[in-house]
């Protein structure tokens, strides 16, 4: 049997300060191709050109990627202001429903940074622009002006799993550590987030969904950073594939 395909949405990004164009890092594509073992397919987030449903009729798993532009707040009732940063209206537009789609058509989806934020705000939870703002919270960003990888990526969270749930049971702990790289992060989970994992200073850094009909997680660090050999990135990928195959198997069943 060939191959899972899986879409990674991209982003927005001017080119020169000139040409707009879409965009993901190569980390991504790796991750999906190396640690999924699966084909990656990238997926503008340009809303018009790439309806929800025409997706899903070729996709057997979605990566919702992270990316500098923050979901813009009208999506969970509130007043855009400075604090929440750049917006990207367009990927807002594919990323939500394709939330939705996902999670009713039973479609394997994983949400990186980014994506664990669209998931939330997609099924009805709410953000905060900067963790950092928060009472007894800490800054989760990279080093400032840093452009050194092992530094910015340095596993440097450590993450507690919740006891008996989906990523503690795929990784057969309870305790993990992680990169950490945002200001924006999951504020109210939305009615069917089960938060599965908090970093030290209580933020959300891991969901997943609850009665989703295959593999449907977000986690708010990098996991495609080095996907292939880091002991939870490589398990999570790993799953991620699996069910992608499961899908894809279903699929052409259902189509003979």
């Amino acid at each position: 049997m060939s191959r899972p395909v899986i879409g990674i949405l991209c982003n927005r990004y001017l080119s020169e300060q000139l040409r707009e164009t879409q965009l993901t890092g190569r980390r991504n594509i790796d991750a999906v191709a190396v640690a999924a073992d699966c084909t990656p397919v990238l997926i503008p987030a340009l809303p018009d050109a790439v309806p929800v449903g025409d997706l899903l009729e070729a996709l057997d798993g979605v990566v919702l990627t992270g990316g500098r532009a923050n979901v813009h707040p009208r999506h969970y009732g509130e007043e855009l202001t400075d604090r929440h940063g750049e917006m990207d209206d367009e990927r807002d537009g594919v990323a939500l429903p394709l939330v939705r789609a996902c999670i009713d058509g039973g479609v394997p989806i994983f949400g990186i940074c980014r994506g664990i934020q669209e998931m939330n705000v997609a099924l009805g939870g709410s953000l905060c622009p900067e963790v950092g703002d928060l009472p007894g919270r800490h800054r989760h960003r990279m080093p400032k002006g840093c452009r050194d990888p092992q530094i910015i990526f340095e596993l440097r969270e450590r993450i507690r799993l919740l006891p008996g749930g989906v990523l503690a049971g795929m990784l057969g702990t309870e305790s993990i550590v992680t990169n950490s790289l945002h200001g924006q992060a999951v504020m109210e989970p939305g009615p069917r987030v089960v938060v599965e994992g908090w970093a030290a200073d209580d933020t959300i850094e891991a969901i997943s969904v609850a009665g989703a009909k295959t593999f449907a997680v977000g986690v708010q660090w990098h996991a495609e950073y080095d996907a292939a050999t880091d002991p939870v990135n490589r398990v999570l990928y790993a799953r991620f594939g699996d069910a992608a195959r499961a899908y894809r198997k279903r699929r052409r069943a259902v189509a003979a």
